[in-house]
């Protein structure tokens, strides 16, 4: 195809690294790709008709009273448990058998600063406790006042336009463009590169999803990379812990895609984008116009430009009636995380390097605070269950608060039983109980029980290795490594 002499020049930045980041998994493969079509001078024509084949949707419609632009570009990537395409065989490989809830699995908003430099990506969990803004239930038509919800329950009551404006009103982070990928689209594009390379120092296992992973590094096909940025169940850091996993693969999968050559071959990447395309959604304005200057701008992007962080959590557990445990955030921390973006600065300076505290608590795999507990009294020692319930809650365990009594009253050695697949919380739960016993009861689930016995003398204090759920750890792109 024909393309013009100043199109010709710009095709040796061969960083036009498409920072695929900012996508999910595969958003970025779609669309920032795209923009390096563009600005490698592929010509208007084939990006206009790979823009034809994004299925379009209006979240912006009718919106009112929106937060104040800022600098720079803020993209809702939005990835959603569509599974419509998925082939029966991948259904049963991969336990995408259920029933979709038609919810968000993923919400990430992507912004990219008004020099194009840098990418932020700001991780929103899906359990977090959501208000909604007034709106009509996309299903049943019927009008509802605001109310609160799980966020990621807004895309199945109100669909992408409720989702954005639930976000725009916890942020006051205005929108500028939508894009949304399902379960297809994640499995073709990690499948057109190759396959992903990722590694973790402890091995992974949920049987929810079929994940398991022995220690090491690894490459993942589609489905197997899917069943790896989907799990909950792998640990007892549930959603937090499959975000820092999906950030992890991002930079994973941005280090593929720039060091394979496929943004470097126009054929190549003409055709790897097409095979995604089909079920890509996203905003009206986001077409060939908005890829092209898009391309031309962060021709020089590379890794290093990219930062990633999830928005503070200020209590876990907070449950809410008719919704469940919900992930509140931190109103002041979460609060300068979106200031930065609407000012176009940094994530890094939310929370600047400073010297930690010196502490005695004991180091443990998984935070306390990420820990679900409930005690019982397995002694005749009236009030034995209260006092280790308070003792466990003040060192940071997430404890019912309502002891009882076990129907052995004879305990002498203090029991820890757990579900097998939350090992890890066991065992930090164990080191707050000095000579405790683990003892195994598979199907017992997330909450962990403490059978109090005569031998119970006191609870040693523990933390994590990362409190990821109070600060807004930023991690830069090129930084991201073994997990």
């Amino acid at each position: 195809m024909p393309t013009t002499p100043p199109r010709t020049r710009r095709r040796p930045p061969v960083r036009p690294v498409r920072r695929k980041r900012p996508r999910w998994a595969m958003r970025a493969a779609t669309t920032l790709s795209v923009v390096v079509l563009a600005s490698a001078g592929i010509g208007h024509s084939v990006v206009s008709s790979l823009d034809a084949d994004i299925a379009r949707v209006d979240p912006f419609k009718d919106m009112k009273n929106r937060p104040r632009a800022g600098h720079g570009m803020n993209v809702l990537l939005v990835g959603t448990d569509g599974r419509d395409k998925v082939t029966e065989l991948e259904r049963r490989r991969f336990r995408l058998g259920g029933a979709p809830c038609h919810c968000t699995d993923t919400i990430m908003i992507v912004h990219i600063s008004g020099d194009r430099e840098r990418a932020s990506v700001v991780s929103l969990p899906r359990d977090s406790y959501a208000d909604t803004p007034p709106h009509t239930d996309q299903v049943t038509g019927k009008a509802h006042r605001g109310h609160p919800l799980k966020l990621n329950a807004a895309y199945a009551e109100g669909g992408p336009q409720l989702t954005v404006r639930t976000v725009e009103n916890m942020t006051h982070v205005k929108i500028d463009h939508y894009l949304e990928v399902d379960f297809t689209s994640f499995m073709k594009t990690v499948d057109v590169l190759g396959g992903v390379k990722i590694c973790t120092t402890t091995p992974l296992r949920d049987t929810y999803t079929g994940l398991n992973l022995p220690a090491g590094t690894h490459t993942l096909r589609g489905g197997k990379a899917l069943q790896y940025v989907r799990s909950r169940h792998a640990d007892a850091s549930s959603d937090l812990g499959r975000m820092k996993r999906q950030q992890r693969f991002l930079a994973s999968m941005v280090d593929q895609a720039t060091s394979s050559g496929i943004l470097l071959n126009p054929l190549r990447f003409r055709d790897v984008t097409r095979a995604v395309l089909g079920s890509v959604r996203a905003d009206r304005g986001f077409g060939t116009d908005e890829l092209l200057a898009l391309g031309r701008a962060m021709r020089t992007f590379s890794p290093s430009s990219s930062e990633f962080t999830t928005v503070p959590i200020g209590r876990m557990g907070f449950v809410v009636p008719g919704i469940g445990s919900t992930l509140k955030w931190d109103p002041v921390k979460s609060e300068a995380v979106f200031r930065t973006l609407r000012d176009d600065k940094p994530l890094a300076s939310v929370s600047p390097p400073r010297p930690r505290p010196r502490v005695t608590a004991v180091r443990v795999e998984v935070p306390p605070q990420q820990i679900r507990v409930q005690v019982e009294n397995g002694t005749r020692t009236i009030g034995l269950g209260r006092r280790v319930d308070t003792a466990l809650a003040a060192t940071g365990f997430l404890t019912t608060r309502h002891p009882v009594d076990s129907p052995d009253h004879s305990v002498l050695r203090t029991v820890i039983v757990h579900d097998p697949r939350w090992d890890r919380s066991a065992r930090s739960l164990a080191a707050a109980l000095p000579g405790s016993e683990l003892r195994a009861a598979p199907g017992l689930g997330p909450v962990l029980k403490v059978i109090a016995g005569t031998d119970f003398r006191e609870v040693r204090k523990v933390r994590g290795e990362e409190p990821v759920t109070k600060e807004a750890e930023v991690v830069r792109g090129d930084e991201v490594g073994c997990a």
